[in-house]
This record gives C-alpha cells, sequence and structure tokens, in this order.
C-alpha cells in the first residue's frame, strides 16, 4: 500500500493519499487545502484517483475537494450522518474559519461496518460520534486515519454544531475495545499506536469513561 501524509492549510490538517500499487487505485482522506500538493502526488505516481474521503466535513478537512472534484471526478465519501454539515458551511465552518464557503455532495454514503474497495485494499468504515454526529474512523492495514476523534494524547473537541462529549466517550470506548495494535494516523499532530493510547491518554482511561 502507498501512503503519503501532507500537512495542509493554516490548521495543519493532516492529509493522506493512499493507493494499491497493484491497480494504481487511490483515495484521499480529508484533503483540507492544498490542492497542487495533492495533485502532484497523484499526478507524478500515476494514479487513478477513485475516492475522496471525508473523516468528518469540517472546513479545515474538506477545502480542496471541489478542486479535486473538478479535475478527476472521484466519488465523495462520508457516513451518512455527515451529509448536512458537507453541504452547509454554516455548519462546516468554512466561512469561520477563513476560507471561502465551501460545500459539496456525498457520492457514497456509509454506515457502520461497510467496507470501501480501493483496489485489493479493504477499508472498513467505524462510525464514531462525538466531534461531530458523522465522524467516522478508517481502518487498512493496521492503520487507522482517527481524523478529529481520537489524537496522540488528548482527542478532538465536542463544543462545535453537532458535537457531543457523551458521543464521543462512547466512541473512545469502542476504539479501546478494539484488540488490533493499530498505528493511529489523526486529523491533527503526530501519529501514535492504539495500544499507547490505551495506556497514557487520559481520555482512554477507565475513570475518564465512568466520569
Amino acid at each position: 500500500m502507498f501512503l503519503e501524509k501532507l500537512e495542509v492549510g493554516v490548521y495543519r490538517v493532516n492529509c493522506y493519499v493512499i493507493a494499491d500499487k497493484n491497480s494504481m487505485s487511490a483515495a484521499v482522506i480529508d484533503p483540507g487545502a492544498d490542492f497542487e500538493n495533492i495533485r502532484d502526488i497523484i499526478e507524478d505516481n500515476g494514479f487513478d484517483l477513485k475516492y475522496i474521503i471525508l473523516t468528518h466535513a469540517h472546513g479545515d478537512h474538506i477545502g480542496a475537494i471541489n478542486y479535486l472534484k473538478d479535475t478527476y471526478n472521484p466519488k465523495i465519501v462520508i457516513h451518512y450522518l455527515e451529509k448536512e454539515i458537507l453541504e452547509n458551511p454554516d455548519y462546516n465552518f468554512s466561512k469561520q474559519l477563513g476560507m471561502n464557503s465551501v460545500s459539496s455532495n456525498a457520492d457514497l454514503m456509509l454506515h457502520d461496518g461497510d467496507t470501501l474497495e480501493l483496489g485489493d485494499l479493504k477499508l472498513e468504515i467505524m462510525h464514531t460520534p462525538g466531534h461531530t454526529k458523522g465522524s467516522m474512523c478508517i481502518l487498512v492495514n493496521e492503520i487507522m486515519f482517527s481524523g478529529d476523534t481520537l489524537f496522540a494524547g488528548s482527542m478532538g473537541r465536542t463544543d462545535l454544531y453537532s458535537g457531543d462529549s457523551d458521543r464521543m466517550k462512547a466512541s473512545l470506548k469502542k476504539l479501546k475495545q478494539l484488540t488490533i495494535n493499530y498505528t493511529v494516523l489523526p486529523g491533527h499532530g503526530g501519529a501514535t499506536t492504539l495500544e499507547y493510547e490505551k495506556t497514557s491518554n487520559p481520555f482512554m482511561r477507565d475513570e475518564f469513561h465512568d466520569y
């Protein structure tokens, strides 16, 4: 599997380009900005961009989606509960974040447990609401793209539209119950592992969930 990370935009969102090396089918996860840099990776490697996958639809994670859509016509993939946030700039905060108002329409709206095929790769969708009601993690080859649900040593905020602290607690508990030691690639900041977060992240500890 090909994997490359870019830090994009003023909010330093982690955008990931992944691809199946056999079919050269690619997906971009959370293209928040810097379309040209994302395009260069696609073009330099000769990838066929099949999907734009959003862990959630806040403005800092979607700023380049329409450029990519217009250039490559990939399918935009979200959890179905994220639909209104993607479609409404007032809900995705793109304007409030100092960007032009950004909105788009999803081509595929997935549910918890759904699988997306990218060549020979199988991407499993895990619904992890809390940061937004349609936030999701993407699991592939013992890698977890955790969006703004789980960070190294922290978690995503829950005070924006459709955020919910109780749902975030439940989502983190759900992640804690996973038995695979995933490499966690979050929406902001550095990589970590799930086992490390289970023991060191205060928001993954039992006392946080019991509070």
